[in-house]
């Protein structure tokens, strides 16, 4: 047994839907990669139209079939569901992540909840398009969440199936599986550790489009305030403080007074206790 071999059991879910081109070759690598280990593989076919249902049964995986298409995060909550082991792995069935990464990634969760793969190697296949985006929503869940996140949504990690229990029902049933188990472990002071990996170009076409960003956006900010909402009002009634302060200073030196200033320091404080009691609420529903 190497270095970074296991030693625990391990149940490894992949969702899939109309991968039927490149299923195949992803899970045969899967198996090469993680030969001599001791693994189940289930692949969640997400109301495929295709053959990705029928392509995997012949390579061997177990397959839990949903009757329609329900996201991304449905697939992985049920795969885990049916998990034998108490320690899951996730990961694609186009062939973007590198099997041969999970044996390390297993290993560290003798003493971490959740053990991610970060996209930031040397071979990273990300389109230029979404880097921006990807960037910014990279940075704000850093600062809201208070550390350094190198990969926000990687859909390569090992977890303790203890975790998904714990936060099921917070996790959506689309892509932002991932994003919201990420903030809810970091915000909750789980342990927590990244590993470097590449991520190659996918097979088939990408299910995410242009308006999942904002999605991602919105569920940033949701989950912040669910685990820590300070975080957003605070710097929120800062802004209406400052501008409520500055219009004042401006309406004292032309020497005509108005409302709007007012309105915006009052609007500061209504934030900020709006702030407050989400803060106390947060911290009741964490303390259960």
């Amino acid at each position: 047994m190497t270095e970074t071999s296991p030693s625990r059991a391990f149940s490894v879910i992949v969702p899939a839907y109309n991968e039927a081109g490149g299923i195949a070759e992803a899970l045969r690598s899967l198996r090469a990669a993680l030969a001599g280990l001791d693994f189940e593989l289930i692949v969640v076919d997400d109301g495929s139209v295709d053959a990705t249902a029928e392509i995997a049964r012949s390579e061997g995986a177990h397959v839990l079939a949903q009757p329609f298409n329900r996201g991304y995060g449905a697939s992985l909550k049920a795969g885990i569901a049916a998990a034998r082991h108490d320690i899951i792995v996730i990961t694609d069935a186009d062939g973007t992540y590198p099997p041969t990464a999970i044996p390390k990634l297993v290993e560290g969760i003798g003493d971490y909840d959740m053990v991610v793969g970060a996209r930031i190697g040397e071979n990273v296949a990300i389109p230029l398009a979404r880097r921006p985006a990807k960037w910014f929503l990279r940075k704000l869940a850093s600062y809201l969440a208070g550390q350094h996140i190198p990969d926000l949504n990687s859909g390569l990690r090992a977890m303790k199936k203890g975790l998904v229990r714990q936060y099921e029902h917070l996790l959506p049933s689309g892509f932002s599986f991932t994003t919201t188990i990420t903030l809810a472990a970091l915000c909750r002071d789980h342990l927590v550790r990244y590993e470097t990996i590449d991520y190659h170009a996918r097979v088939g076409e990408s299910k995410i489009r242009p308006r999942h960003a904002f999605d991602f956006l919105l569920l940033i900010l949701r989950t912040i305030i669910f685990f820590n909402p300070l975080k957003v009002f605070l710097p929120l009634g800062a802004a209406f403080f400052a501008v409520g302060v500055a219009k004042f200073a401006y309406d004292v030196w032309i020497g005509n007074l108005s409302e709007s200033a007012i309105f915006a320091m009052l609007s500061a404080g209504l934030v900020w206790a709006v702030g407050l009691l989400s803060d106390q609420i947060s911290r009741m529903g964490g303390s259960r």
